[in-house]
């Protein structure tokens, strides 16, 4: 059997697609698959038709004699993935992480549901460009022989477009377990004092802001209580007025984008890792602060979870609930027994992600 992987990045860029696309070209011929990887990187420097038209040969050329197309997104890469799998009569199946027409319309076109209300919303109440969006995706999973998401959370998204559920397969993703520090990553982060660190994209649905409005309340009672949000976005500039709005300068600091290394750095410095967000597809990440061996304070939405028992390993309450994030804080800081329980369930919890039981879960699927 051949599989020909079409992903939106590959190594060395970096993100979920990249990571599984990769672990998964790696572990296959080891299970007698062959694997090819096609990835839109080849491509991304093209402007944007012509870039789709030339990915599409591209699978065409590479998918003859393959027997199954893999696409690790619906639209930029799922859409020219499908049409080549179609004209050459293979397989083909789809990865789905997330909602790209939720995502794109958060951000672009002025969609202010949450995605639960969003895919329940009938599409005629939206712009031209997230209808069109929101077609395309459900078009492409609805003519997957199989999809496959990362969590149970998912399966019932994925339901919403249409696609029988007996369609859609469960496989929890895996994670790259954390190297070890090196002692030039070590000496680029120095957190003084107790530190909450955060990490993603500074987008809306991650909610930012109302974490660091969080630390109005916490520095009362923890005066030298740092916060460190890593990474970037368009809500860079909102959050910044924020801090500044609220005197938190001396509290709060955006890092900006980091290696993933100096990320995990931070993150092993840190007293307790938070996130606020208000989706979340399956994370990667958070199971990378476990295997860390920090305490998780997060959201009850979305895979989290899947992934987080409340008060056993982790910390779970309502999305955008300050009092009850700003609690949740302050019992992993005060409580130092409750804080090395969480991690110690943590980190088992963590090692149950391995990638040969993904691998091995994707295989029984294929066959």
């Amino acid at each position: 059997m051949k599989i020909l992987i079409a992903t939106g990045i590959y190594p060395p860029s970096v993100g979920g697609p990249a990571t599984y696309s990769k672990i998964l070209n790696d572990e296959l011929p080891k299970r007698g698959i062959e694997a090819v990887v096609l990835s839109f990187d080849e491509v991304r420097h093209l402007p944007k038709v012509v870039s789709h038209i030339l990915y599409f040969a591209k699978i065409f050329t590479k998918g003859h004699d393959c027997d199954i197309i893999y696409a690790q997104d619906p639209v930029s890469v799922g859409l020219p993935a499908f049409l080549a799998a179609a004209v050459l009569r293979k397989k083909f199946f789809l990865k789905v992480v997330g909602d790209y027409a939720w995502e794109q319309g958060v951000q672009r076109f002025g969609v202010d549901e949450s995605l639960d209300d969003f895919v329940k919303t009938p599409k005629r109440e939206f712009t031209l460009p997230v209808r069109f969006l929101r077609s395309v995706e459900s078009f492409v999973a609805r003519q997957a022989d199989r999809v496959v998401v990362p969590s149970k959370y998912l399966r019932g998204i994925v339901a919403y477009w249409g696609v029988p559920r007996e369609n859609i397969s469960v496989i929890y993703n895996a994670f790259e377990k954390v190297p070890p520090v090196s002692n030039g990553e070590r000496s680029k982060v120095q957190l003084l004092g107790k530190t909450i660190v955060s990490a993603g994209r500074l987008v809306p649905w991650k909610g930012f802001l109302p974490l660091v409005e969080t630390m109005v309340e916490l520095t009362k009672k923890f005066p030298d209580l740092k916060l460190c949000i890593i990474g970037e976005g368009p809500e860079r500039a909102t959050i910044e007025r924020r801090i500044k709005q609220l005197e938190l300068g001396r509290n709060v600091y955006l890092v900006g984008k980091v290696s993933h290394a100096t990320l995990f750095e931070y993150i092993r410095q840190a007293a307790v890792f938070a996130l606020n967000t208000g989706y979340e597809g399956f994370s990667h990440q958070l199971l990378e602060v476990m295997h860390i061996g920090i305490p998780v304070v997060t959201t009850n939405v979305g895979g989290n979870p899947e992934i987080i028992e409340n008060g056993r390993n982790g910390l779970l309450v309502d999305y955008n609930d300050k009092r009850a994030l700003a609690g949740a804080i302050e019992r992993m800081l005060r409580d130092d027994d409750f804080a090395a329980a969480c991690v110690s369930e943590g980190r088992m919890t963590a090692a149950r992600f391995a990638k040969e039981k993904m691998v091995d879960e994707f295989i029984k699927v294929i066959k």
